[in-house]
C-alpha cells in the first residue's frame, strides 16, 4: 500500500489539475471553434489560420524545449524558468480574452500555447525532485487523473453552460467565450500557487562560470548522443514516438471524423465529457497496475487497445459510409470508443512521463525532457498528415483513421522486437 502524499507531491499534482483547463477551453472545445468562425466571418479560412498558428507555436517550442531544459539544470533555474512560461502562458490567454480583432488574438494564441507547453514540460521534470523512483508511477498517474476530473471537467462544464444559457441573462456568445478565457487564465494561475510554493529543485548541476550558451548546447549533445547509446531509453523513445503521435490523433480528430459522418454533435460533446470522468480513476488503475506487472507492460497493453479502438472507428465509419448500420447505431459506437479512450488515455501519457523518469539521470531531467518534449511535438505531425493522405486517396474518413493502427503497430513492432533490451528500469546514471 502506498504511503500518504507528501506536501510536494500533492502540490506537484496540483499543477496537472491547473493547466488542464487550457488544453481543454483553449485547445480543444471552446477557442478553437470560436476563432475559426470568427476569422471565416471575415471571409479568410478560419480553420487555415488555426492550423497555421499551431503548427508555428508547436515548431517554436519543440525548438525551445531542449534549450529550456537544459538551462533548468543548472542550479536554481528550473523553477525560473517555469515561472516565466507560467506567467506567458496565464498572460496571454488574458490578452485573448480582451483583444477582438483575430490577427491579435492569433499572436497571442501562439504565445499562450508557448508558455504552456513549455511550462508542462518543466513541471514534467520536476518529478524526479518531487519523488523517489518506486513512487513515480503512482504520483505521475495521481496527476493525470486529477487533471481530468478537475481542468478538464469543472470549467469546461460551467464554460458549455454559459455559452448554452448565459442569453436568459445577457450574456452573448461572443461574452461567453471571453468569459470562459478569464476562467481558464485564472484557474491555470490560482491552482498553480501549491507548485509554487511547495516545489523545489532538488537535483541540478553546477552552473559554468563562463560560456553558459556554449556549455548549454554542448550539454544538449550530450543528452542526444546519451539518449542514442542507452538502449532502453533509445527504444523506449522511438515506440513512444510512435504511439503517441496516434494517442494524440485519435483525441484530436475524434470530434472531426464524428462531424464528417454526420453524427449529433450535443451527443459527441457529452460523450467526450464521459471520456474525462472514465480517465480520472483508471489513470490512478493503470498506475497502481504498472507498479504491480511494470510500466513497460502496461504501455503495451495500452498501445494493443488504442489498436482496437482504431479498428471501432474504422467500423464505426465504414457502417455509415455504406449503410450498413444508421447514425444512431454509429453514435452508440462512438460512446463506446470515448469509454475505451479514457480507460487507457490519462494512464498511457502518465506512465510514459514517470517511466521516463526513472530512466534519466535526475540532475540532468530538464534537458532530457526537452527531447521527450521535441519527440512528442514533432511526432504530432506524422499521425494528421497520415489521415490527410488516407482521406484525400480514399474519399473515406473511415480509411483515414484505419491508417493511424499503422502508429500503434509500429510501436508495438518496437516493444516487441527489442523487448529483452527494455527490460529493465534502472537508470542511466551520468
Amino acid at each position: 500500500m502506498k504511503s500518504a502524499l507528501t506536501k510536494k507531491e500533492k502540490s506537484w499534482i496540483m499543477y496537472d489539475w491547473a493547466n488542464s483547463v487550457y488544453a481543454t477551453i483553449m485547445m480543444a472545445a471552446i477557442f478553437p471553434v470560436y476563432f475559426t468562425g470568427l476569422v471565416n466571418r471575415t471571409g479568410a479560412a478560419g480553420d487555415a489560420w488555426w492550423s497555421a498558428g499551431t503548427a508555428v507555436a508547436m515548431v517554436i517550442t519543440a525548438v525551445l524545449s531542449p534549450i529550456a531544459g537544459a538551462v533548468a539544470d543548472y542550479a536554481g533555474h528550473k523553477k525560473k524558468l517555469f515561472v516565466f512560461f507560467l506567467v506567458l502562458g496565464t498572460a496571454a490567454t488574458l490578452l485573448c480574452a480582451v483583444f477582438g480583432t483575430w490577427q491579435v488574438m492569433l499572436v497571442f494564441t501562439v504565445l499562450s500555447r508557448i508558455g504552456f507547453s513549455t511550462s508542462v514540460m518543466l513541471y514534467d521534470s520536476f518529478l524526479p525532485d518531487v519523488t523517489t523512483p518506486e513512487r513515480m508511477d503512482h504520483v505521475s498517474g495521481l496527476g493525470f487523473a486529477f487533471g481530468y476530473i478537475g481542468g478538464s471537467t469543472i470549467p469546461f462544464v460551467a464554460s458549455i453552460a454559459l455559452i448554452q444559457f448565459g442569453g436568459r441573462f445577457g450574456i452573448d456568445g461572443t461574452a461567453a467565450v471571453k468569459i470562459s478565457l478569464l476562467i481558464t487564465a485564472l484557474w491555470w494561475a490560482g491552482f498553480s500557487i501549491p507548485f509554487l510554493k511547495n516545489v523545489t529543485q532538488v537535483h541540478s548541476v553546477e552552473k559554468p562560470e563562463r560560456a553558459v550558451v556554449k556549455t548549454t548546447f554542448a550539454a544538449i549533445a550530450c543528452a542526444a548522443t546519451k539518449i542514442f547509446r542507452y538502449k532502453p531509453l533509445f527504444f523506449f523513445i522511438v515506440a513512444y514516438f510512435f504511439y503517441i503521435d496516434g494517442v494524440g490523433t485519435i483525441i484530436n480528430m475524434s470530434t472531426s471524423y464524428g462531424e464528417t459522418l454526420g453524427l449529433n454533435a450535443v451527443g459527441m460533446i457529452t460523450a467526450l465529457l464521459v471520456t474525462q470522468l472514465v480517465a480520472f480513476p483508471c489513470a490512478i488503475l493503470f498506475a497502481k497496475l504498472s507498479g504491480r506487472f511494470g510500466s513497460l507492460r502496461m504501455l503495451f497493453g495500452a498501445v494493443v487497445l488504442y489498436l482496437g479502438i482504431s479498428g471501432v472507428g474504422f467500423v464505426m465509419g465504414f457502417g455509415l459510409e455504406t449503410g450498413l448500420f444508421d447514425k444512431d447505431t454509429a453514435l452508440v459506437l462512438f460512446w463506446v470508443l470515448a469509454v475505451l479512450v479514457g480507460m487507457v488515455q490519462g494512464g498511457i501519457q502518465a506512465v510514459s512521463r514517470s517511466h521516463f523518469a526513472k530512466l534519466v539521470p535526475p540532475e540532468n531531467a530538464g534537458e532530457f525532457f526537452g527531447f521527450f518534449d521535441v519527440f512528442g511535438k514533432f511526432a504530432s505531425v506524422m499521425g494528421p498528415a497520415l489521415y490527410a493522405v488516407v482521406r484525400t486517396a480514399t474519399g473515406r474518413s473511415s480509411f483515414a483513421i484505419l491508417s493511424i493502427a499503422l502508429l500503434f503497430i509500429a510501436a508495438l513492432a518496437v516493444f516487441a522486437a527489442k523487448g529483452k533490451i527494455m527490460n529493465g528500469n534502472a537508470p542511466m546514471g551520468n
